[in-house]
Parts: C-alpha cells; sequence; structure tokens
C-alpha cells in the first residue's frame, strides 16, 4: 500500500513541477511577444510613447498644467498658443521637446511649424528660445525643442517656476484642425563645481570616412521616436513607401561621430509626378531630440542618394558653439534618424512592392572621458550603456529592448522557480522512499 501511495505521489510531484515550469515557459513567451514588429502594410500610425500621460495645454500661464522631468504627455494643438508649467532646479539643463503629427494627407506647406519656448516667469524666454522646425511639402512628425541650459551669467539659472509656450503656425490656407503632440522633459545634471568648459572644440576629425560596403543587413524602422530600430555601424536593409518616414536610432558615446549615407533603388511607379525636390531626405537628431541637420534629394524613380557628414564628436563644450549642427552634439546617448520617401514623387499601386532603402553608417573616433556630471545622467535617459550597445547589435526598438530585459527576469524567476521546485520535488521522493524502505521491513 505505501508503494502504490508512493509512486501516486511521486506522479503528483511530477506534475506540479512540470506546471511550473510550462507556467514560466508561458510567462516568457508573453513578455517576448511584447515588442513584437506589426506586419506590413500600408504606412504605419507614429507609435506613442508606452506610459505617456494626457495632459491639456492652457490657453494662459494662469492656467498652465505642470509637466514633470522624466514624463512624456500627449496634448492636441490646433493653430496657436498652448501654456504648460514646469518647476526647474538651480543646477541642471532642461530639454522640453514636442513632436507634432499630422494625420496622413493633412495639407502642410513651409509657412507650417511648431515652436517651443521656456521663459521664465515674467515672460522672458530663456537663451536659446524659442525652438523652431517647419514642414516642407510632406505631413510628418515635426520635432522642436525649448531648454534651458546651464551656462555662466545666463538668465534663467534660477530656480523655480518656468512656463513652457507650444506655438504651432500655420498658413492661412492650412489644415487648421487639432494635431496630436507629444511632449517629453528631459533634465541633465550640472557638473561638478569648477568643472564647466570655457569655449567650444574648434578642430576635430572631419575627413569623409570610407563608405561602409559590405553586405546590407534587413532593419525595419520605427514609426518614431519611440520605436526607432536600433542601428551601429555598417550597412542596413529596409524598404519606404511614398510618404512614409522610417525611424532609427544610434548610440553614441562620448567623443564618437557619425556619418550616414542613404540610397533609394530606382522603382516603378503608376503615375508620376515628376522629380520631387526634397524626394528622399535623411535627418538627424540628439537624444532629446533637437535636430541637427539633415540634407534631402530629388527622386523620381531612379536610384538617389544622400548623406549626412560627419557629426562633430560629442562632447559636452559642444553647446557652447554657435553652430547648431555642432551645439545640439552636446550629450551621449541615442540620436535618431528620420528617413522620409516624399508623397509628392508618384503613386504605387496597393499590392506594389515598396522601393528599396540602404543606410551606410559609420562611427568613429573615440572613446573619450565622460564630463564629471554631479550625478549620474543616466537616469535622465542620457548617456550610452551595455545595455545599448548590446541592443543596437541586435536590432532592438526601445519596446523591444523593454522586452528582453523582461524576458531575462522572468527567465530567472522560473531559473529560481525550477530549482526550488526540484529541491521540493526531490525532498517529498526521498522521503515517501525511506518511508517505503522502513515499511518494507515491517513484518
Amino acid at each position: 500500500m505505501i508503494a502504490l501511495a508512493n509512486s501516486g505521489w511521486v506522479g503528483v510531484m511530477v506534475r506540479v513541477f512540470s506546471a511550473v515550469l510550462l507556467a514560466g515557459t508561458a510567462l516568457v513567451g508573453t513578455v517576448g511577444a511584447a515588442g513584437a514588429a506589426a506586419g506590413p502594410g500600408a504606412v504605419a500610425a507614429y507609435r506613442p510613447a508606452d506610459g505617456a500621460k494626457a495632459v491639456t495645454g492652457a490657453a494662459t500661464t494662469a492656467d498652465a498644467p505642470a509637466l514633470v522631468a522624466g514624463a512624456t504627455y500627449e496634448d492636441t494643438a490646433a493653430p496657436g498658443e498652448r501654456y504648460y508649467r514646469v518647476v526647474l532646479d538651480a543646477g541642471s539643463s532642461v530639454y522640453v521637446s514636442a513632436v507634432v503629427r499630422p494625420p496622413a494627407g493633412a495639407k502642410v506647406g513651409y509657412a507650417d511649424g511648431v515652436e517651443v519656448t521656456l521663459m521664465t516667469n515674467a515672460g522672458k524666454a530663456c537663451p536659446g528660445n524659442p525652438g523652431r522646425a517647419a514642414f516642407g511639402d510632406d505631413p510628418v512628425p515635426l520635432a522642436a525643442v525649448g531648454s534651458r541650459t546651464q551656462a555662466e551669467d545666463a538668465d534663467c539659472q534660477a530656480a523655480g517656476v518656468y512656463f513652457v509656450k507650444l506655438t504651432r503656425t500655420a498658413a492661412k490656407d492650412a489644415d487648421r484642425t487639432p494635431w496630436p503632440v507629444e511632449l517629453r522633459v528631459m533634465r541633465e545634471p550640472g557638473l561638478a563645481p569648477g568643472a564647466a568648459p570655457t569655449a567650444a572644440p574648434s578642430v576635430w576629425p572631419s575627413v569623409p570616412p570610407a563608405v561602409p560596403g559590405t553586405e546590407p543587413v534587413p532593419r525595419a524602422g520605427g514609426t518614431g521616436f519611440n520605436d526607432a530600430r536600433a542601428l551601429g555601424a555598417g550597412v542596413w536593409r529596409d524598404d519606404l513607401r511614398p510618404g512614409q518616414t522610417r525611424w532609427y536610432r544610434v548610440p553614441l558615446d562620448w567623443g564618437r561621430q557619425l556619418a550616414v549615407g542613404a540610397e533609394l533603388a530606382g522603382a516603378r511607379m503608376t503615375k508620376e509626378y515628376g522629380a520631387a525636390y526634397a524626394g528622399l531626405s535623411v535627418s538627424l537628431y540628439s537624444p532629446y531630440r533637437s535636430l541637427i541637420g539633415a540634407k534631402d534629394t530629388p527622386y523620381d524613380g531612379r536610384q538617389a542618394a544622400t548623406a549626412l557628414a560627419l557629426t562633430p564628436p560629442v562632447a559636452y563644450a559642444n553647446r557652447l558653439s554657435d553652430d547648431r549642427s555642432v551645439r545640439s552634439v552636446r550629450v551621449a546617448g541615442w540620436y535618431y534618424l528620420a528617413v522620409t520617401m516624399s508623397g509628392k514623387v508618384g503613386e504605387f499601386t496597393e499590392d506594389a512592392s515598396p522601393v528599396p532603402l540602404t543606410l551606410r553608417l559609420t562611427v568613429q573616433g573615440g572613446p573619450a572621458a565622460a564630463p564629471p556630471y554631479a550625478q549620474d545622467p543616466a537616469a535622465g535617459g542620457f548617456g550610452v550603456r551595455a545595455d545599448d550597445r548590446s541592443a543596437a547589435r541586435e536590432g532592438l526598438t526601445a519596446p523591444e529592448a523593454r522586452a528582453a530585459a523582461g524576458n531575462r527576469s522572468a527567465m530567472r524567476a522560473v531559473a529560481a522557480g525550477g530549482f526550488g521546485a526540484g529541491a521540493l520535488l526531490l525532498a517529498v521522493l526521498g522521503g515517501w522512499m525511506l518511508l517505503a524502505r522502513r515499511g518494507a521491513r515491517t513484518p
């Protein structure tokens, strides 16, 4: 009887142990699937930030809602002004970005754009404000940044209440409906006392790098800043449709430089509009979403290429430069690439294949020592960590990277649970075997 009972309990414990492992496996699968890419199809809409908070900007500063550093917000903006409130300390630089997202097919022109101004509670704009950006021919996501930068003898250095003014500019005949806008506040800690630079670097390596010619590796770009596909140095292959923007991100540490080449292959269109002046365009953004530079070239269905020149090395002192293309390369972190094929180039049939895109990235220079921050800049979303380099090697978007981190945590939990369940199973089996032997000796 004891032997039979022992066999029954063994079966029960084995089933329990198997259930624990299956549950853990299911959990890992769920976490991994969270970052799965959307299926192919038409041009996808901009993906909002995970966990973004709803906010409604006010018509005056008196009713301005609060924004806090480290958070991302969703609002809508019609042409005109909206106000928000921030409370700043006296020792950090702060960047407030706004990404305006017109709907597909919206009418835009060069008079349409966005401005972000960070100003004192007396209404005085901080130095370097406003940050401006203007549309071209296409209704693509557009980013502008207002900032408060730490500098000696500059205004806006005191701690206290400041206001953010968001202005959507529009021509009289433009689309005047409210468009979604994403607001993000990033805080860069100040430097240790006495460590602030006094001048921007005047010389750096600027010789055009050799263009990489290795075999291209497929990497599908994202819809915006929040799901941009990670890339490193090398040759990458993607596809574009008219009116589509693909987004990528590249980790650049202190002392590193980036050069980008983009090529759009020839394509057969059902209807040609003629060579669009900016048929293929490439834009580079800083970790805090400020435009560094952009290049474009006409495209009429025949092979076309454009390139962004080698950036200066990432350096804290670059913020003192008078050149925007230098000034924005001031902090280590993720740099963003937006590649757009204009909707003005022509039309394709719905079942036509997209146009092949090739990106050639060169990353060189450095590494250089990080500046002596008084606090860890990673808390504000700056810097390059080992996980970022790994994401670039694996080609992960930020949501996929978070899912992979959760996957690793789940695997550790499953492993710990499996060891625990296994130890319990062995203990129970040992006990029953001992009882079985004693029962066998009983007359």
